[in-house]
């Protein structure tokens, strides 16, 4: 399937023309990051086109989806099905995409929440979702500016800007975005490589 045909039959799957278009901007600017980092363009358009294949599930069907595929379930998910919608896209593509790739799979399960262990792939996947032009936020533009010259900085101030939204809207961060947030503002020790290049 070619990336036309890919982009076709994610707009009949998800049926709904804004959804698809946040998908289209998010693969662009996926393509773009990869670019700029030399990551696998290919890879990054591909999982950023697929990456909300379950977003416009309900609570319910996000939760009977993920209980009968095995995906794991915690507290945090419980009580905010929502971010369901990510570890299930991951299993939608490889089901209904015939996705196998574990880099491309791995970043479409972690665009929302995030974790610890984020690849360069996992990384531009979830800064081109946050940072798309169809968002408007006050520091959208700063941070893709950011993004485009380092992505370490650019996961630190998306996930602190993150933090402090749901924050002042009364909502728990996840305990894997806290955990993801540890992890990014650690600075890289002298010596070492940096995690992402």
């Amino acid at each position: 399937m070619n990336y036309a045909e890919l982009a076709r039959a994610v707009r009949v799957h998800l049926d709904q023309e804004h959804r698809y278009r946040h998908c289209v901007r998010v693969a662009r600017s996926a393509d773009i990051l990869a670019q700029i980092h030399g990551a696998d363009t290919g890879k990054a358009r591909l999982a950023a086109m697929l990456h909300d294949l379950a977003r416009l599930y309900s609570t319910t069907q996000l939760l009977e989806e993920c209980e009968r595929r095995g995906v794991p379930i915690g507290d945090f998910e419980r009580r905010n099905p929502i971010v369901l919608h990510a570890p299930l896209g991951a299993a939608l593509a490889r089901e209904l995409f015939d996705v196998y790739d574990l880099e491309v799979l791995s970043a479409i399960a972690k665009h929302t929440l995030g974790a610890c262990d984020m690849s360069m792939l996992d990384c531009i996947v979830y800064l081109a979702d946050a940072l798309e032009p169809g968002r408007d936020y006050e520091n959208r533009q700063a941070i893709w500016d950011l993004a485009m010259t380092d992505l370490r900085a650019a996961m630190s101030a998306t996930i602190a800007d993150s933090i402090v939204y749901l924050t002042r809207a009364g909502r728990q961060p996840a305990p894997q975005t806290l955990a993801m947030q540890r992890s990014f503002s650690t600075p890289v020790s002298q010596g070492a490589e940096p995690s992402l290049n």
